[in-house]
């Protein structure tokens, strides 16, 4: 019980800064239409498990509870994989395939971009190659 209140806890605060830096993103934006808060949140967010996970693997100093709370609860309720479909959807719609199709490259290739240069980070900061 105590593993399923710390993911509700961590998914509470990492829904909550998703939630300020996503809107701060779009109040500086200007209201742009293209999503550039879900991007940032989705990078980030792929940085940093890539950091985490690398950093676990390499020195084991997570817990499974720990982990819990923050792969699946901080990480899970920050990163916005749903709301990355859901605005590409509505741009879809909206008769921007381009700025979908743009959406989508960005996401997967940065997303993935990010993991790596997170796991490449940790493991020069922490040692232990592959």
């Amino acid at each position: 019980m105590e593993k399923v209140f710390l993911v509700g806890l961590g998914g509470f605060i990492g829904t909550v800064c998703r939630y300020g830096l996503g809107g701060w993103v779009g109040r500086s934006r200007g209201g742009a239409v293209f999503p550039y808060g879900t991007l940032l949140v989705n990078v980030l967010g792929c940085l940093v498990i890539g950091l985490l996970a690398a950093l676990s693997e390499a020195r084991g100093v997570f817990t499974g509870t720990t982990r819990a709370f923050l792969f699946i609860g901080v990480l899970g309720g920050f990163t916005t994989f749903s709301s990355f479909g859901y605005e590409t959807f509505q741009l879809l719609r909206g008769g921007q395939a381009l700025g979908a199709a743009l959406n989508v490259s960005l996401q997967i290739a940065l997303g993935i971009g990010a993991v790596w240069t997170g796991d490449v980070l940790a493991r020069a900061v922490w040692g232990h190659g592959r």
